[in-house]
């Protein structure tokens, strides 16, 4: 399998349980809810997304006809950035991430000591071996994983409400405002709710307040 990666570069994450941490940022290109044309966002399911995730054209971007190479690369990004004697982390996002990786390339990345976070809409089955599972649930598409190390939902989504998704088996229960024009009105939401539902806890785009990709 060949892989079509926007971009890889190295940040520190800053969203949810792993807020601050080193990471490097491993963009699959595509995703199966949006084109990324901006003439079908009205019409898709994740019409807020706020990332660009067309095209190879990104930072250490380009197709990688092999799971090695590709792994290879995203340790010398690690390591020019965060050096060899740190813990390397990686946290493969999108668009969708599953739609690409796949049990070869999480083989690959554990080779070079990588631990692995997955940062997924939830409507694909992961592969095995994943060390930190993410699932940020979009409303109108159907969650087919259950289970995981973080839930994290944008906050308000019409038909997705965070009641909805209590019973599932995650560790952690993120509510994350949904940015935008409204964004000062969804924070508000967001920790309000939080304040009156303690299972939940209020995620920040801490890259964001501090000026990281």
């Amino acid at each position: 399998m060949s892989y079509a990666v926007k971009e890889i570069y190295a940040t520190l994450q800053g969203e949810g349980a792993n807020v601050g941490r080193p990471a490097i940022f491993l963009r699959f290109a595509g995703c199966n809810l949006w084109s990324g044309r901006e003439a079908d966002r009205a019409e898709a399911i994740c019409n807020f997304c706020d990332t660009d995730f067309v095209g190879t054209d990104g930072p250490n971007g380009g197709r990688f006809e092999q799971a090695a190479a590709l792994a290879g690369r995203v340790r010398a990004v690690w390591d020019a950035a965060h050096g060899v004697n740190a813990s390397p982390f990686v946290v493969a996002t999108g668009g969708e991430p599953l739609l690409q990786l796949d049990a070869n390339l999480v083989a690959a990345l554990h080779d070079r000591g990588f631990t692995i976070a997955v940062e997924t809409n939830g409507t694909i089955a992961p592969p095995e071996r994943i060390d930190w599972l993410c699932v940020s649930p979009k409303a109108g598409a159907a969650l087919k994983v259950a289970r995981g190390e973080e839930l994290k939902l944008v906050y308000p989504q019409a038909t997705a409400a965070p009641e909805a998704f209590e019973s599932l088996d995650f560790k952690h229960f993120f509510l994350q405002p949904l940015d935008g024009p409204e964004r000062e009105r969804h924070l508000a939401a967001a920790r309000d709710y939080c304040l009156r539902h303690p299972k939940w806890r209020l995620s920040l785009q801490a890259h964001k307040l501090i000026g990281m990709p």
